[in-house]
């Protein structure tokens, strides 16, 4: 049985986009002698970096930034995937004494890694999932949406109705094997969970506070180059599944089809953001334990060092 004493310490930042987690993730591993693991499911491509905010060289104070680019976009990178990655960066950072702080807005990711989400192999019955994609096709993602709500009402509630890939993929769960995706994931829960955590979130007290800096980051990356970056990805959208369906490039698909203005792609990549952002903290927010810090506050480094410096001493 493992028990505090045994169990390695894990620190994440999380929290909505726009808050500052980067920052913060970067303040801590400055003060505790960290290295940040990325949980975020767009900054392991190589070459999307303005549209998925990604960390810059400067912004990481040198601190190893691992889980960025570390795949090519027509690759596909699963949460299982992720959490196998992140368990060997965690115990090759435990084994040099080096505290790994998770910092991103992917609470799929963050919380499957630090419940110790198990994941099984397995393989779809063939032609399943082409035979899925030929009724997304037919019928159309609501249509698809709307058959995961009947079958497995839990999984439809955590998935995003656009989400196609995510809706097809617990589809093909239900199908192969006869059980819902809510229920394999609630049996692949270990007894106990393998790290011991501290998990601080960061929200602004005032949602427009937040909305205020979103509609401010996409007017930023407009500036740095999000256009060309969103082009890239509508000319290669057949083989960047993934980033074809991401907020910050499928917004601006119907500008280079000729059916819409840019200004009003623009606009709705910041309603499509201000949405996300929504997502993410209602996510957040069911986790339990997490540490809500004033990410406006002036003193909020100094409120995370003091908590991360209770949550070491306790080990």
């Amino acid at each position: 049985m493992c028990n505090d004493k045994t169990r390695h310490p894990v620190l994440a930042v999380v929290g909505p986009t726009a808050t500052g987690k980067t920052a913060l993730g970067v303040a801590l591993a400055e003060r505790f002698g960290g290295e940040v693991i990325s949980t975020d499911s767009m900054q392991i491509y190589k070459g999307l970096d303005v549209g998925t905010a990604k960390v810059t060289l400067e912004e990481t104070h040198g601190i190893p930034h691992h889980g960025v680019d570390i795949r090519t976009p027509d690759q596909l990178f699963s949460v299982a995937d992720f959490c196998a990655m992140a368990g060997e960066l965690e115990q090759e950072l435990f084994t040099r004494n080096t505290l790994p702080i998770l910092v991103g807005g992917t609470g799929l990711y963050v919380q499957s890694f630090l419940y110790g989400v198990r994941f099984t192999k397995e393989k779809a019955p063939d032609g399943l999932r082409e035979q899925l994609a030929a009724e997304l096709a037919e019928k159309g993602p609501e249509a698809m949406y709307a058959q995961l709500q009947a079958v497995d009402p839990k999984a439809a509630a955590a998935i995003h109705p656009n989400n196609q890939v995510r809706v097809l993929r617990a589809l093909e769960h239900y199908r192969a094997t006869g059980k819902r995706l809510s229920e394999q994931k609630a049996e692949s829960l270990p007894a106990e969970r393998p790290y011991r955590s501290l998990v601080l979130g960061l929200d602004f007290p005032e949602r427009v506070q937040l909305y205020h800096r979103i509609d401010l980051r996409v007017d930023k990356m407009m500036e740095n180059g999000l256009l060309p970056e969103a082009e890239l990805v509508y000319q290669n959208r057949e083989r960047f599944k993934t980033a074809a369906q991401a907020i910050g490039y499928k917004e601006f698909f119907p500008y280079f089809e000729g059916n819409a203005a840019l200004e009003d792609c623009v606009e709705k990549l910041k309603q499509a953001s201000r949405n996300y952002a929504k997502r993410q903290l209602t996510w957040f927010r069911h986790m339990d334990g997490v540490v809500w810090l004033d990410a406006a506050a002036p003193d909020v480094t100094e409120q995370a060092v003091r908590l991360t410096q209770d949550f070491l001493a306790k080990g």
